[in-house]
């Protein structure tokens, strides 16, 4: 490995953004680049601003066919995360709409104000039976861009008047401007959240998840929602060994502490360009124990660093994998934690007009 250079890291490092670059995307036949800083073309290098970009998609809600995620549909109002978090599996689906999953990912944010009008044709077609709907299953429905246009808040309403249950992950305290209303589904039992922690270090959060709020922040918000009958768990993803592994059983406690009833977690992994995205990140950051880092990663799926195979892709395998599951199991039974479920009641659902069951 090469010799850190601290100012060089300091002058060139994009504070408030996970990725520190673009990579290519494999959609694109060509690209823009800048290849040398002497190139006899004038190169114009900007801030990076978060933009807002309105898409006008067909459908809202997609069928998920992955049997190891917990969810049989999700929704998505918001493509693209400003959180910046730099191991975030959703950068790859990114390249879809044609930017790279590095910067774009969390500067363009594609909006979809249309949201709650295709979700309520969607819940009225007849040949819809009610199954519980994930919401955040690619990008966090609670990101910045909410506070601004506000979509979740619209898709829980039509929800609500459904009789439509969801379950929702999230990291951003945001969540709390809907307390009122996910507290109105929460007596229907339609809602459950699961509040996403990853850490306690405030230097490893602000590295990691540049564009997050706090972890203690996020167990105060597993608590103002159990404290009001919100069915509350908390996520331990991704769990990192070597960086955050150490933290699972103060982050469950916490937890616990706070009203937290059920728990999940997942054991990293970096699929496609999370690939190079997380190296960089971690050789510029944390250069003393960087290698020990990448290699336990790699230890998890067999030499590798992601695998794409159901059942083992979210826990991994091998011994260090064996650790952090064995740690797991030991602190949610101490804490009284369950495993994620949505046990969440489809039995009232309605589309506005119909008569109710006689029966």
């Amino acid at each position: 490995m090469k010799d850190f250079d601290k100012d060089a890291f300091a002058n060139n490092y994009k504070k408030g953004r996970g990725a520190q670059f673009n990579t290519p995307n494999k959609f694109l036949k060509t690209e823009i680049t800048r290849e040398h800083i002497e190139g006899i073309d004038e190169w114009i290098e900007e801030g990076i601003h978060t933009r807002y970009l309105e898409i006008f998609p067909k459908t809202i809600v997609n069928k998920v066919d992955s049997p190891d995620v917990g969810m049989w549909y999700s929704m998505n109002p918001y493509q693209g995360c400003e959180h910046g978090c730099v191991y975030c599996y959703a950068r790859n689906s990114f390249e879809y709409w044609g930017y790279s999953a590095g910067v774009d990912f969390e500067s363009k944010i594609l909006v979809k104000k249309d949201a709650p009008r295709l979700l309520r044709n969607f819940l009225m077609h007849p040949k819809w039976e009610c199954v519980p709907i994930g919401v955040s299953g690619n990008t966090d429905c609670y990101q910045p861009a909410e506070k601004k246009f506000r979509i979740t808040r619209q898709l829980l309403e039509v929800c609500n008047e459904f009789n439509q249950p969801v379950g929702i992950i999230t990291k951003n305290a945001g969540i709390l401007r809907d307390k009122d209303l996910l507290e109105e589904m929460a007596s229907k039992n339609l809602v459950s959240v699961l509040m996403s922690v990853t850490s306690f270090n405030e230097d490893l959060r602000r590295a990691m998840e540049p564009r997050t709020t706090t972890g203690q922040q996020r167990i105060r918000v597993i608590h103002e929602l159990s404290k009001v009958g919100i069915p509350s768990g908390v996520m331990l993803g991704p769990m990192i060994p070597g960086l955050n592994d150490h933290e699972m059983p103060a982050i469950l406690k916490a937890g616990s502490d706070a009203g937290a009833t059920f728990s999940a977690y997942t054991f990293v992994r970096l699929n496609g360009s999370v690939k190079f995205l997380f190296h960089d990140w971690l050789y510029k950051n944390f250069p003393e124990r960087a290698d020990k880092v990448w290699h336990m990663i790699e230890d998890g799926h067999d030499g590798k660093v992601s695998d794409s195979r159901y059942g083992v892709r979210m826990s991994g395998e091998g011994h260090i994998a064996k650790l952090i599951n064995d740690q797991y199991h030991t602190y949610t039974h101490k804490y009284g934690l369950g495993h994620e479920r949505m046990n969440l009641d489809c039995s009232g659902f309605r589309r506005p007009g119909e008569q109710g069951k006689l029966f």
